[in-house]
């Protein structure tokens, strides 16, 4: 959060927030900000971009209601998942009650996008909207918040095609392009109104951090300190061709879901949006809701979604909300909370199912 509110402060003093990091503007707020982020430029999008200025001139520079303003917009994004997450599973013959308490009560999003207020919420919950908008005669207007969502976090963007698809399976040409002028008129819109420009585009391979340990990386590094350790020129190069490597695999996979798999429009975006979180050059915990969002909401089969929980269960306990792994104070203090919820519960459970005590009559 504290990255979120320097950007959206640099935007307000005018400077680059695509080409500098917060340590550019300086002062208390930038030296909240992790040092790993201090020189790293946003990959975020104008819409976000402009939440976060306008939170900024709003609190004018008040850290403590800075903090609370984005967890507010955070809170928004995650509200208007809940609202959506219903509506996508009546429209994909899937429970609602299970998409609502498997999409927007999961841990990753308790964690994650309520306790760590992290963009995703925004980008998602417009999503979620935007799909619920575009089944229906409202297609222009989901068209327009799935860029607005794009414009948040990219990947996003891959919800247009679900639109297109949703649309019907007559008219593709028309629709395709109507698709694509709306998407460009909202983006240009978005853009001037703003007032960041494009260099968004440049900036989406900021999340590339080395500490990354997405399977691409990962292989990466690997791969270039064997080649190191046998002196071979071709070892910078081994990071950079896996993660294209790991790019096409990505398009190639996505291809198969969408043209050979079939599956519902908002199943076959949520299983794309899991593969592009796996397999892109930057993984983190919470990306894999990108995915898990819309498979809640599209996931008929009940193994499916055990699968998911469990999933989910086993992400939330990778890193904290921070996004730093716990410590060892920070363990036993996780322990002892859970046993005490065990205890709760367990009496809790105890007390509903205990027979009624008669009352003595004289």
């Amino acid at each position: 959060m504290y990255s979120y509110l320097a950007q959206g402060a640099m935007v307000d003093a005018h400077i680059d927030v695509y080409t500098h990091g917060p340590a550019r503007l300086g002062g208390p707020l930038a030296d909240e900000v992790a040092p790993m982020w201090q020189h790293t430029a946003t990959p975020y999008g104008p819409v976000f971009l402009a939440l976060a200025s306008g939170l900024s001139g709003l609190t004018e520079g008040r850290i403590p209601a800075g903090l609370i303003g984005m967890r507010v917009i955070a809170l928004l994004g995650v509200a208007l998942m809940a609202v959506a997450l219903p509506r996508l599973a009546r429209h994909s013959d899937a429970d609602p009650a299970a998409a609502l308490w498997l999409g927007a009560l999961n841990p990753l999003v308790l964690l994650h996008l309520v306790a760590g207020a992290h963009n995703d919420a925004m980008m998602l919950g417009l999503l979620g909207v935007a799909l619920v908008a575009g089944r229906g005669r409202w297609y222009v207007l989901g068209v327009a918040l799935v860029t607005l969502a794009a414009l948040v976090k990219a990947p996003a963007a891959l919800g247009l095609p679900a639109v297109i698809v949703m649309r019907g399976r007559t008219g593709w040409i028309r629709t395709t392009l109507t698709t694509v002028a709306v998407a460009s008129a909202t983006t240009a819109a978005a853009t001037a109104l703003t007032g960041t420009g494009y260099g968004w585009i440049a900036a989406l391979r900021t999340p590339l951090s080395p500490q990354n340990w997405s399977p691409t990386s990962v292989l990466g590094r690997a791969t270039g300190t064997l080649l190191h350790d046998f002196g071979s020129d071709l070892a910078p190069l081994a990071l950079p061709a896996w993660r294209a490597a790991g790019l096409l695999v990505t398009l190639a996979v996505v291809l198969f879901i969408w043209l050979r798999l079939r599956p519902g429009p908002v199943y076959a975006l949520g299983l794309s949006l899991a593969v592009v979180a796996l397999l892109g050059p930057a993984v983190r915990p919470w990306y894999a809701l990108w995915g898990l969002f819309l498979i809640a909401a599209a996931a008929a089969n009940a193994s499916v979604q055990r699968r998911v929980a469990a999933a989910s269960g086993v992400l939330a306990l990778a890193v904290l909300p921070s996004g730093d792994p716990a410590d060892t104070e920070q363990i036993v203090l996780a322990v002892c909370g859970g046993v005490l919820a065990v205890v709760v519960l367990w009496q809790a459970h105890q007390a509903a199912w205990a027979p009624p005590v008669l009352e003595r009559t004289a």
